[in-house]
This record gives C-alpha cells, sequence and structure tokens, in this order.
C-alpha cells in the first residue's frame, strides 16, 4: 500500500528534511523540526505524490487517502488532547500548500479550518474568549470562501468597513465580541447570497474542499507563471500540509511574525524580521497593520516608535533567538522562518531556506565559507547563478516608487530610463546629441542596429526572449523588454498607446528589463558593483570549472565588457554586423548590385579596410585569447530596404539607381530566406566575399602579432554547412587564401577552420564535416529552429499555448531541448571526435548564457559555452556548478 499521509509532531516524525521530493520543502522541514524536538503544532503532510495522482486521474484522490487522513488526524488528536468537529472541545487545523521548491504567495492556506457555529462556541468557553473565538471564525469564512468556494475579498471586506464606520473604530483590534458576532452573521449572510447555499457547516467536509483547493492551486495562473519563472517542473506536484492551529490572535501575550535568520537583502548576519501582537499570519503580509521589529535595533534602525518583539516579549524572544540560531546551524544557510506565540508559548510553524537577493546571497555564501560553516566548493554551489543578473546590469532603486505602462517578456535586464524614440536613425541622433532614448519598435531588424546601439534600452510589441530585439540587446547588455502585446506603435503619428494611455515620442519613460516592464517617467537607478564578494565567489568558480567561457561579441565595447566580466576569448564575431555601419553599408549595396563577379571585388575592395580594422581591434582587445569569426551569415535582401518608398530615398542619398535597386530587391526575394541563400551558401555562390573576409581576419592577426609580439588565435568559421563537400570546399578556399596571405607578408599566424553546425544533416553527418572542419561550434539557436521547424521570431504566437498546456515544459529556446536538440549534439561530437580525435567543440547559441544548458554541455564534454556579454559570469558559474555536480556523481559511484 502507497503511503500517503506522514505525520509529525509530539517529538518525532515519519518524515526529515532529506524527503523534500516527496514531503515538499514545507513538510519535510516540519518533520526535520519535530525530529530536532523544536515546538511544532503536530499534524501530517499529504505527498506530492498524491496531487501528481490527483493530476494523472481525472482530479480524484487515491482510493486509501481518506483513510489515512483519518488515521493521520486521529494522531493529531492524541497529541493535542482535541478532536476534530468536537463542539465542546473543537481541534482546529490549518491546510497549507508545500511544494519541493520555495514558491511563496503562488499557491493557497486556509487557516482556523474546522469551525462552525457550533465549535466556535467551544473555542470561546475553552479559551474563556468569545471575542478571540469570533475573530477567528470570520477570519476563516473569509479565506475559506476566497479560497475554496471562489468568493473574492472585497465582499467581505465591504461588510467589515460599513461596521467600522458604524462604530467610529478604524482598526480590527477594536471590535468586541458583539461586533464580531455580527459580523460572521453577516458574513455568512453573503455566502448565501452569492452562493445560493449556507457556509459548510461539517468540518470534514470543509477539510476536503481545502485539501482540493490546494491541490487545485498548483495549477491557478500565478503559479504556473511563477514556474515558468523559475523553471519549476509542473509534473512535481504540490504536498498538502494539515496542522493543528496555534493562535497569534489570544490577546496582548500572543503574537505572530515573519523572521530571516540573516538580512535577506544585504546578507548581513543579523536578525531580520517583523511581527504583530494578537494577531494572524495574514496580517502580517496582507498590510491591514503596521508590523513591528523583531529586534530592538531594527526598531531604532527604522525609527519606529511601536515596540520591538525583544521588548515586549523578553522571555519570549530570548527563546526564539536560541531556536533561530540552531535552525540556521543545523541547514547551514539562512533560514526564512514562520512563528507564532500563543499566550506566552513560542511555537514554530515553518522554516525554509530564505529569498534573497543576488547581493545577499554572494554575502552570505562567502561569509558562511568563511566561517567554517560550509565549504568553498558549497559557497559555490548556493549562489543561483541567473540571479548574478542582478548585479550585473544597473537595476531600478527598489524603494522608488513605479507606475507601469505596459507590460511584456523580460527579454534583457537591467533598467534603463530615455527618450522615446521610433526610428533608429533618430536613436542615433539624439545619442550623438548626448540625449538618452529608448528605442520603441514594432520589431527590429539587422538595420536597426545602429539605433539600438545608441539607445540606452529597446521595447518592442512583438517578438520573443530569442527575437532579434532580444538577442542583440542582451549581446549589447541593453534592457529590453519584448512582445508587448498590449503596445499598439503609430509610426506616422510617433506615439504608442497601451493600457488607455498615449505617449509621444520625446517622452520619458524607463524600462524594467529584468521585470519587462515599461514605466512612466525616470525612476531613480542603483549601479552595479562588481567587486567584494563578487570577486571572491567567482575566484573559487573557476578554480573548479572545466568548461571554458567565451562571448558573442563584434564589437570593441561588447568585447572589453566581455573581458571585464572574464571571458576568455570570443565564441562568435557575426561579421554581418560590422556591414550594417554607415561607413561601409554602401559599398555592401554596391557588390550586391553589382552585375559580375569583377564588380563585387571592386565593390568588396571597398570594405575591406574596414573589416580588417574590426579585427585589429577585437584581437588586441583579446590579446592573444581565441576569436571566432563567423564569415557572412544572413541573406543578402537584408541589406537592402524592403519597401519602394525607402529605395528611392536610398537611391536619392547614395546616387545608386533606385530602378536596379527594385530589380536587385525583387530577384534576392526568398519565400522562405530562413532556408534559403545564406550562410556557406553565400561563399560556395560568390567565394570573393569569403575570400575578402579570410584575408581580413588573417592580415589583421598579422598587424596585431608584429605591433604586440602576442599572436592572435583566429578561428574561421563557415556557418550553415551541412555537406563533407561543402566543408572540403570551404576549407580548401580558407587554406588557400591563407596562404596567399602569408606569403605575401612573408609571416604567419596559427588558425583554425571549423562550422557552425545549426542544421540536422551536419549534426548526424559530423564525421564527414570532421575531415576537414577543425573545430564544431553548436549555433543552437538555430539547431532548435531546424530541428522542430519552428520560427524563433514567430514563435511568441503560439507558444505560450503550448507551455500552458504543458506540451512544453519550457521554451526551447531559452532552455536546450536536450532530448532531441541535445542528442543532435551529442551524435556530433561522437561522430565528429571519432573522425577527428582533437576536435574543439562549444556552443555559441543564447543556450550558452542558460545554466541547465551549460551543465548538458559539461555532461557532453564539450570545451566550450560562448553567450553574450553580460552573461558570461553567469556561465563562469554555471560551469563551476555543474563541475561539481559531475564530480560528486563520480565519487558516488565510486561509493557503490
Amino acid at each position: 500500500m502507497t503511503q500517503w499521509v506522514y505525520g509529525f509532531g509530539g517529538g518525532s516524525a515519519d518524515g526529515d528534511a532529506s524527503m523534500k521530493n516527496l514531503l515538499g520543502g514545507k513538510g519535510a522541514n516540519l518533520a526535520e523540526m519535530s525530529s530536532l524536538g523544536l515546538p511544532v503544532p503536530p499534524g501530517f503532510t499529504i505527498t506530492t505524490e498524491a496531487c501528481v495522482h490527483y493530476y494523472s486521474n481525472g482530479q480524484s484522490y487515491p482510493a486509501d487517502l481518506a483513510e489515512q487522513v483519518k488515521a493521520g488526524l486521529a494522531k493529531v488528536e492524541g497529541i493535542v488532547g482535541k478532536a476534530f468537529g468536537d463542539p465542546k472541545n473543537p481541534l482546529l487545523v490549518s491546510v497549507r500548500s508545500g511544494a519541493r521548491a520555495s514558491m511563496p504567495g503562488m499557491m493557497d492556506t486556509v487557516l482556523n479550518l474546522g469551525l462552525n457555529d457550533e465549535t466556535v462556541e467551544g473555542l470561546a468557553a475553552l479559551s474563556g474568549d468569545r471575542r478571540f473565538a469570533f475573530d477567528s471564525y470570520r477570519r476563516f469564512i473569509t479565506m475559506y470562501s476566497n479560497v475554496v468556494l471562489g468568493l473574492g475579498h472585497d465582499d467581505f471586506e465591504e461588510v467589515l468597513d460599513d461596521h467600522k464606520d458604524r462604530l467610529g473604530v478604524t482598526v480590527d483590534t477594536d471590535l468586541s465580541a458583539k461586533d464580531w458576532e455580527k459580523v460572521v452573521a453577516d458574513y455568512k449572510r453573503v455566502v448565501e447570497e452569492r452562493l445560493g447555499h449556507a457556509f459548510p457547516q461539517d468540518p470534514h467536509d470543509q477539510l476536503w474542499g481545502a485539501v482540493g483547493a490546494v491541490f487545485a492551486s498548483w495549477m491557478n495562473d500565478r503559479a504556473k507563471f511563477y514556474r515558468r519563472m523559475h523553471d519549476i517542473p509542473e509534473s512535481w506536484g504540490t504536498a498538502v500540509n494539515i496542522q493543528s492551529m496555534v493562535f497569534g490572535n489570544m490577546g496582548e501575550t500572543s503574537a505572530t511574525g515573519v523572521a530571516f535568520t540573516r538580512n535577506p537583502s544585504t546578507g548581513e548576519a543579523k536578525l531580520y524580521g517583523e511581527f504583530l501582537i494578537n494577531a494572524q499570519g495574514e496580517d502580517v503580509v496582507a498590510g491591514i497593520r503596521t508590523p513591528q521589529s523583531l529586534t530592538k535595533a531594527g526598531r531604532e534602525e527604522m525609527g519606529e516608535t511601536a515596540p520591538s518583539m525583544e521588548e515586549a516579549m523578553p522571555d519570549v524572544f530570548g527563546q526564539f533567538v536560541d531556536v533561530v540560531t540552531r535552525l540556521e546551524t543545523h541547514y547551514r544557510d539562512m533560514q526564512d522562518i514562520e512563528f507564532t506565540v500563543e499566550q506566552g508559548r513560542l511555537w514554530m510553524l515553518q522554516t525554509r531556506n530564505g529569498k534573497r537577493t543576488a547581493k545577499s546571497a554572494l554575502k552570505i555564501a562567502v561569509d558562511l565559507a568563511s566561517e567554517g560553516v560550509i565549504s568553498q566548493d558549497e559557497a559555490v554551489s548556493r549562489v543561483e547563478p541567473a540571479a548574478l543578473d542582478q548585479l550585473l546590469h544597473p537595476t531600478l532603486d527598489p524603494n522608488a516608487s513605479r507606475t507601469v505602462v505596459a507590460a511584456g517578456l523580460p527579454a534583457s535586464p537591467g533598467a534603463a530610463t530615455g527618450k522615446i524614440v521610433f526610428d533608429a536613425d533618430e536613436a542615433e541622433r539624439l545619442a550623438g546629441l548626448g540625449e538618452a532614448v529608448i528605442l520603441v519598435r514594432e520589431e527590429t531588424s539587422p538595420e536597426d542596429i545602429h539605433g539600438m546601439h545608441a539607445a540606452r534600452g529597446i521595447v518592442t510589441a512583438r517578438g520573443g526572449m530569442t527575437s532579434h530585439a532580444a538577442v542583440v540587446a542582451r549581446g549589447m547588455g541593453r534592457p529590453c523588454v519584448c512582445g508587448i502585446n498590449e503596445l499598439s506603435i503609430n509610426d506616422k503619428a510617433g506615439t504608442f498607446t497601451a493600457r488607455g494611455r498615449t505617449f509621444k515620442a520625446g517622452e520619458v519613460i524607463t524600462i524594467d528589463g529584468s521585470r519587462g516592464e515599461v514605466l512612466d517617467g525616470a525612476v531613480p537607478m542603483i549601479e552595479p558593483e562588481l567587486t567584494g564578494d563578487f570577486q571572491t565567489l567567482m575566484g573559487w568558480a573557476d578554480g573548479v570549472r572545466r568548461l571554458k567561457v567565451r562571448a558573442n561579441a563584434e564589437t570593441p565595447l561588447d568585447a572589453k565588457t566581455a573581458r571585464g566580466f572574464g571571458a576568455e576569448g570570443i565564441g562568435l564575431c557575426r561579421t554581418e554586423h560590422m556591414f550594417f555601419d554607415d561607413t561601409r553599408i554602401a559599398a555592401v549595396r554596391e557588390m550586391i548590385l553589382a552585375d559580375d563577379e569583377k564588380g563585387r571585388r571592386a565593390a568588396l575592395a571597398k570594405i575591406a579596410p574596414f573589416q580588417k580594422g574590426d579585427f585589429v581591434e577585437l584581437f588586441t582587445i583579446m590579446s592573444g585569447l581565441p576569436v571566432t569569426v563567423r564569415l557572412l551569415d544572413p541573406p543578402l535582401h537584408e541589406f537592402i530596404p524592403h519597401s519602394e518608398a525607402d529605395i528611392d530615398a536610398l537611391a536619392a542619398g547614395s546616387g545608386l539607381d533606385a530602378a536596379k535597386l527594385k530589380r536587385r530587391a525583387k530577384e534576392l526575394h526568398e519565400t522562405n530566406p530562413m532556408l534559403g541563400h545564406r550562410g556557406c551558401r553565400l561563399g560556395v555562390a560568390y567565394p570573393e566575399i569569403y575570400e575578402m573576409q579570410v584575408r581580413a581576419v588573417l592580415e589583421a592577426a598579422l598587424e596585431v602579432k608584429k605591433a604586440s609580439g602576442l599572436a592572435p588565435i583566429p578561428e574561421i568559421m563557415h556557418p550553415l554547412v551541412a555537406l563533407g563537400l561543402e566543408m572540403k570546399y570551404l576549407r580548401e578556399l580558407t587554406d588557400r587564401t591563407a596562404k596567399a596571405v602569408f606569403d605575401e607578408a612573408g609571416d604567419s599566424v596559427e588558425y583554425l577552420v571549423g562550422t557552425m553546425i545549426e542544421l540536422p544533416r551536419a549534426a548526424l553527418r559530423a564525421g564527414d564535416l570532421a575531415e576537414h572542419a577543425q573545430f564544431f561550434s553548436f549555433g543552437t539557436n538555430d539547431l532548435t529552429q531546424t530541428t522542430f521547424g519552428i520560427s524563433r521570431d514567430d514563435a511568441g504566437r503560439f507558444l505560450q499555448a503550448y507551455l500552458d498546456k504543458g506540451i512544453f515544459e519550457t521554451d526551447p529556446f531559452v532552455r536546450l531541448d536536450q532530448d532531441g536538440v541535445g542528442d543532435l549534439i551529442r551524435i556530433a561530437k561522437e561522430r565528429g571526435g571519432a573522425a577527428r580525435p582533437d576536435i574543439k567543440t562549444g556552443i555559441c547559441g543564447e543556450h550558452g548564457g542558460d545554466p541547465s544548458s551549460i551543465a548538458f554541455c559539461e555532461e557532453v564534454g564539450l570545451d566550450y559555452v560562448s553567450c553574450s556579454p553580460y552573461r558570461v559570469p553567469i556561465a563562469r558559474l554555471a560551469a563551476a556548478q555543474a563541475a561539481l555536480h559531475a564530480k560528486a556523481g563520480t565519487e558516488r559511484e565510486k561509493d557503490r
């Protein structure tokens, strides 16, 4: 028989902290605290497996669950000496969720369950406090009606406000027992009027209603959103914790509160938290009453006059400090604790590893390691890599007021304030005048690159987390909010409208790329500081990781930023971004319009000095580190305007022939350019383009070697290769050009030739490619597109439905699909390695900055990951954690 119910309390428990997957975090820690002999109200946990069964079987409970719950209740009744539903001696319980990963506030809770018209009288008699009993009853009716019966809080708040107005009072604690009796009667009337039936009186019906509501809350919208945001699988389910009630609302000797053993914002090793006298838990978080500080020092720091717990309840506070100190020592981490004091007696309701800011996480980890509580390796494992985003970009002052005017996807972290502009050229012009601007577009294209670079931040109405705007913004370290469906842009009028408000070009807005929000006006910022604890922890991380970490960078600013964040080279330099600069775009278009090879070579000769200059700068900044240069990848039509009006304007301004431009644009048009004449197909059709680029790369390397004595390590990458014969042709073209350059210079540098694997065929036939390629760089953005047959720019139109329905557990463009795309990478690594044992392998798609994808790269044995510059520290930490995980796995295997 499956055990669905695990008891705790009375100094023992059926489970412990190691059973978090089964009991959820809350249930496992309640069991652990009980076994430690701490004062925990007794109860029992319905397992996460019961929740999984519930959803796998048409929302029905396991057949034997009811009997096990009954036995669990009986055990609690025996410990506390009360009976569930007994009118004279009632046991009341709380029913609370508890997933294995902490999801604070996302799921539902019911307190004071078991109260009805009879048991409330028993509670009043037992406690000798009729006011307390009916205060508890009104709380229960409100919470149960909201969580289980689906009524809103507003209906009840309106009733309570009417009573307060009638009585001339403002605080709940001013209401008497008689007042609460009248409120309860009105609350029950509200339920009957809204639902057509009386408030449920049977405690057992109440209990199963609450259990069902907690299971149901696992699938509510806010829980699903939170899971997506924190990569928590839907398949885990939630546990349900049923625990005997203790009451913080039994007068001036009772209280409730929340505490952290260290400051969750700063990491300072001081007790931090709040409490309320004569209150229940929801009062602390609901904002109805102003909480008081736990400590005298905290009260003085905040300038509060109400006494702290240390001052108001010194004896209980002393017990509390002993208990929380013991809990932090036991769990070896900062704890988030909920507690209640019932008539002078302390009860512990919950402990868990506390949520914390990135700054706090770093300080706590480093401090605990310095104190000898944990090892340096444990400290590295304790910090969530993705949380470092908070430190790498300017962020909004958390104390500043904010008015959200639109919300979309948090495509690139950080915050920026600036004037609205709707045109890339205007963004560049105003930035050149020293103005801070935010570029607002329906969507961006490569032609907007100069405006994106000039802007402080980017906003788009369309596009997903790996759209052009998102990818480029992350690479530039620009905050970006994409996919704002509520945003309506009128380019002609120079306005955008959202949520009933219209904003004009030139008005100031702020964007929060970490939360995906557009805010009204200027909001104060906090600049990042990457010293102290950050440097210490990253040094420890670099000492254990195996994977190298490179950056995707093509501008000097990108390269310098990447080096500052610890990048060990460039894993992807997209040369097409260099072509869009105003100083060279005319020559690029001249090349595209050329009628023959001679004309193309003449135009390319104009571009070559610029390309060489670009590479000289990058090689100089990288100081002998490897630089992977991807030769021209996008289809040529991207370099020509699309509309007739834009073509006419270009022709008038550049002297190019308008008719010829229009004809060439029509010739270059492709039904599906993603699968068209792009990548290495350009190099095969027009080898002179790749010859110019290879020459520019190697001449730049020779120039830097001569100037500095430090030879760069260029890695020349041919994109979109699918065939062994393609790779053979391109390798020969590269080597032939290199020989000519070296012969002319009388000098040489080491270089590698390889390919970006972004097609399933390339992965499957990697052995053919490896006969000619010295390295593979997996372009996981395109490999994901070609494997699924999904455009990353258009996926936002339907991807959400797939996520909501559980067809996709996560966005495959954000987290690598390890079963499909991952298998292709495994195959390519194996077959490429068989043909060329020393072949170098890495990834350079957006997945290079995703911690779970980095863990996959460690598992498969790739040599490096490459990501946008601002994600380099994240990748360094994630690579270290992946190495530690692999090491732990190896040690477990040895122990067996």
